[in-house]
């Protein structure tokens, strides 16, 4: 292809891009001059649920939590490319089979890795077994 060419067939792509950026632009100066602008009492407090908050919070929460949120997230969503295998294995054939079952292998893999690392060990007993193991966290 000619340079000519490439500029012809990119050009509707190229003013859509410029038409995009044109109106985040626009909408960010629009909400700046028309949006409100006091800081006062009530205004930066958090609000949630209905519910004034009477307080700091009593703990923060481990590391944990975050960690279960994670790995459900990453464990879960094998299940959505799983179903869309399952959905076309019979047009896939054996190479979709092979493919999956790497990509079941590799999950497999990732979870071995976390057990053996203790990612999944929570509560006291983890913890003996990190102290022990000199991992301490």
């Amino acid at each position: 292809m000619t340079s000519s060419l490439v500029a012809t067939a990119l050009w509707p792509a190229m003013l859509y891009a410029a038409l995009v950026a044109v109106i985040a632009a626009a909408l960010l100066v629009v909400s700046h001059l028309l949006g409100e602008r006091s800081r006062h009492g009530d205004d930066t407090t958090p609000y949630e649920s209905g519910i004034k908050p009477a307080g700091p919070l009593p703990r923060r929460l481990s590391v944990e939590f975050y960690q279960v949120a994670l790995f459900f997230v990453i464990f879960d969503l094998e299940a959505v490319f799983i179903f869309a295998w399952a959905v076309s294995a019979r047009q896939l054939g054996w190479a979709g089979y092979i493919e999956i079952l790497v990509f079941v292998a590799l999950l497999f893999a990732g979870l071995v890795y976390l057990w053996r690392v203790g990612a999944l060990d929570w509560g006291a007993a983890g913890r003996r077994r990190r102290q022990q193991k000199g991992l301490g966290r």
